[in-house]
């Protein structure tokens, strides 16, 4: 499934990146420390989380995420907005909590 594809299906929105609209997803992982998420994000997976700031871009840059979804309408500042969309990174966001996003991102891998 494709980022496109994700956000069609789960009702996410675009905040930045839409250019690698068309990266597979693998899977999925939900984390908001950034130390721990970096040591176990694995390529191509989307990230859920709530962190919408340029240090959850540079994780998701050095992990090569397929995405970043955040939850419960968690903003994306303008730094990290500038740095996604120069690294290429999709960043869509959901008014559902992590628990749910997951749920239904695993779901729509099925």
């Amino acid at each position: 499934m494709t980022v496109e594809e994700c956000a069609q299906k789960l009702s996410l929105r675009f905040l930045a990146g839409e250019e690698g609209a068309q990266t597979e997803i693998s899977g999925g992982y939900v984390g908001d420390l950034l130390s721990w998420v970096m040591g176990r994000l694995e390529e191509g997976q989307a990230w859920i989380t709530v962190m919408g700031n340029i240090n959850a871009i540079a994780v998701a840059t050095l992990k090569d995420a397929s995405c970043i979804i955040l939850t419960d309408e968690a903003p994306l500042d303008e730094d990290a907005r500038r740095r996604a969309e120069l690294e290429g990174v999709p960043v869509l966001v959901t008014d559902k909590n992590s628990y749910q996003t997951a749920l239904a991102l695993g779901q729509a891998l099925l």
